[in-house]
């Protein structure tokens, strides 16, 4: 099977190559694309995220998937994608996520996020592409003072992979001066939690989860016996810590609607995506039992360093740019999360999802990386 489709096929839609498009974000935006009348082209080097979510994707979007299989650190072949490809904007997910895993690994963090975005960047300057969206990430605040969280708060990120969004910021900021041509448009997302509603993709973690709801849900599906709850003294309504927490397919949306916006004319933004509304530790722990049917079990342990009491966004900003806002709520997040790990316990590795009604189209061919591919730094976002 060939690495790649027929690159030169006509087609009418315009098209949106996904960076690291085969992850939990990218491949929620990739059907949001396609329900939204773009087609997207993922490039992924599935060291992070598993090649059997492209024939999810077939399934739900009822179209073959069109997938890249490499990385973004290759600069002369990802320009070549995206000339194959005529692709008209860029969405950058592709990058390492977990924050303790950056402390302990900073050189890695920098070469995949920094690096990779920088190769990127180069790769578009050969072509006539000038219109990125950059998935970047509330870390990027640090501690604040207080919430809500807007878009001119001091940034002051306190870990290696924080700070690795941080510069990439920046250089965006400096291209944009240097080449007002270029239109980017910065999204700094919260808590993504949720899965699309059909339960045929959600999060699937390669290795422990970095996020509260996964260990949630692992509890509930009986991969784990307990969930750790870090702090119970917080000053807040229960003790314990307030977050935001935002559906995958509303951040999905929002990033349909940054690249509607880039192309339409828009200048270049910087936006925060949330809900707007903080929810506890203890009041997704509840809403989760409520949507499984199954008690979670947890106990209480210290609080972790650097951890605040409250944190959530500011989100008008994005409302007045994009017209977008998150419209699910915390119980629709944990039944989504639970249908997906009700028939995926093992997440992709489960093979067929137990419970999703899947598409009855005639079946096309996916584009899966060909036997032995190399595993680059992780692509998923």
């Amino acid at each position: 099977m060939p690495a790649h489709p027929a690159a030169n096929s006509e087609t009418s839609l315009p098209r949106v190559l996904l960076t690291g498009g085969a992850g939990y974000l990218g491949s929620h935006t990739y059907v949001a694309l396609r329900e939204a009348g773009f087609e997207p082209v993922i490039v992924d080097n599935f060291s992070n995220s598993d090649p059997a979510v492209l024939q999810r994707l077939e399934q739900l979007t009822g179209q073959p998937v069109l997938c890249e299989p490499g990385d973004v650190g290759q600069t002369a072949w990802l320009s070549g994608v995206l000339q194959r490809h005529r692709v008209r904007a860029v969405i950058h997910f592709a990058g390492l996520k977990a924050v303790g895993e950056s402390v302990q690994q900073p050189l890695r963090y920098y070469r995949t996020n920094v690096a990779g975005l920088l190769s990127l960047l180069e790769a578009m300057q050969g072509t006539t592409c000038r219109q990125l969206v950059f998935s970047s990430s509330a870390t990027v605040y640090g501690e604040p003072a207080s919430a809500p969280v807007n878009e001119d708060a001091p940034c002051a990120p306190q870990s290696p992979y924080a700070h690795s969004k941080w510069v990439g910021e920046q250089m965006l900021n400096a291209l944009g001066v240097s080449e007002p041509s270029w239109q980017m448009g910065v999204l700094r997302y919260f808590n993504p939690v949720g899965a699309h509603p059909s339960g045929l993709i959600g999060e699937d973690p390669c290795d422990l989860p970095n996020n509260l709801m996964p260990l949630v849900s692992q509890v509930a599906v009986g991969r784990r016996s307990r969930l750790q709850v870090f702090g119970k003294d917080y000053a807040t309504p229960d003790g314990t810590g307030v977050r935001d927490y935002v559906h995958v397919c509303d951040l999905a949306q929002g990033h349909v609607a940054a690249v509607q916006a880039l192309l339409a004319g828009t200048p270049s933004f910087t936006l925060n995506l949330g809900t707007g509304r903080g929810s506890s530790v203890l009041e997704l722990i509840r809403a989760f039992e409520r949507a499984s049917g199954r008690r979670i079990e947890f106990s209480f342990a210290a609080r972790r360093p650097g951890d605040v009491a409250t944190y959530f966004a500011d989100v008008s900003r994005a409302r007045e740019v994009l017209g977008w806002q998150a419209t699910r709520g915390l119980d629709q997040m944990c039944r989504d999360a639970w249908h997906w790990q009700a028939g995926n316990p093992l997440g992709y590795r489960s093979g067929a999802p137990a419970s999703a009604e899947l598409g009855t189209h005639a079946r096309q061919p996916v584009h899966r990386p060909p036997a032995g591919l190399q595993a680059l730094p992780a692509m998923r976002a």
